[in-house]
């Protein structure tokens, strides 16, 4: 049991770390999202032809696309978004699907990244699952989902701790902190669990991501990734439902 409680307090300090930057950043009066403007990047791109549009990979309704490995971005979370597209700008993160990202945050103002979160986290909270049928029979390998039903809700004692304990109730999000990953597409989850685990991938706060997916089996990562895929952000015995806006509600909004 150590090593669980070890990584939950590692999951606090960090918490603690990131909702007070979250806060500070709402609190400084100075930030602003125009929504309009970044529905405008979001569905045509900027006028510059620096920005292509967002939705080309992500979806009119920013639901992602399996069959491109393109992530979910609707309601998972302003604060994450935000620090996203500033770690692809910075170069603090690579774009390992498409290798296009980093440019393209290049691309986008520290206004830009803002309008573009708000927007994409003002979407109906709508449902859009992955196919995991036609993914297996396009040859795609998908796990079993109670055995990543397991893993998300309660974990392995002294392997890996539960998703759900930084991510919450069925991966639906912990924001400023943590994003959703409840109903993001299973390719990308696959992904970025790989990722992790090899380092590739390593802008997660206090290395908690890599620390997890380090003790991962491909099978671990498969199951894991058709629960959530899958997972609704409440049940029958958890109606609560969360906006994942905690900060996006403090930031002024322009239309």
């Amino acid at each position: 049991m150590r090593k669980l409680s070890d990584f939950a307090m590692v999951c606090c300090g960090a918490v603690a770390m990131l909702a007070f930057s979250g806060v500070s950043i709402a609190e400084e009066g100075a930030v602003t999202a125009n929504i309009t403007n970044g529905k405008s990047i979001f569905e045509n791109g900027k006028s510059d032809g620096s920005v292509p549009a967002c939705q080309t990979c992500h979806g009119e309704k920013a639901m992602g696309n399996d069959g491109m490995g393109a992530p979910r971005l609707a309601n998972i979370g302003y604060v994450y978004i935000v620090k996203q597209l500033t770690n692809f700008a910075e170069d603090k993160r690579k774009d390992l699907t498409m290798d296009q990202m980093n440019g393209i945050a290049k691309g986008l103002s520290v206004q830009d990244r803002r309008d573009l979160a708000a927007y994409e986290n003002s979407f109906p909270r709508d449902s859009e699952p992955s196919d995991l049928g036609a993914l297996k029979t396009d040859g795609t390998v998908i796990g079993e989902s109670y055995k990543g039903q397991i893993l998300v809700r309660y974990g392995v004692v002294n392997k890996v701790p539960a998703c759900q304990s930084c991510h919450g109730f069925n991966g639906r999000g912990a924001d400023p902190v943590y994003p959703k990953i409840g109903q993001q597409k299973y390719v990308y989850l696959v992904n970025q669990l790989t990722h992790w685990r090899d380092g590739s991938r390593a802008n997660d706060p206090m290395g908690q991501m890599r620390a997890v997916a380090k003790n991962l089996t491909d099978e671990d990562i498969h199951n894991a990734a058709t629960f959530l895929s899958q997972a609704a952000d409440s049940s029958e015995g958890d109606g609560y439902q969360i906006n994942n806006k905690m900060v996006l509600e403090k930031v002024k909004i322009v239309k």
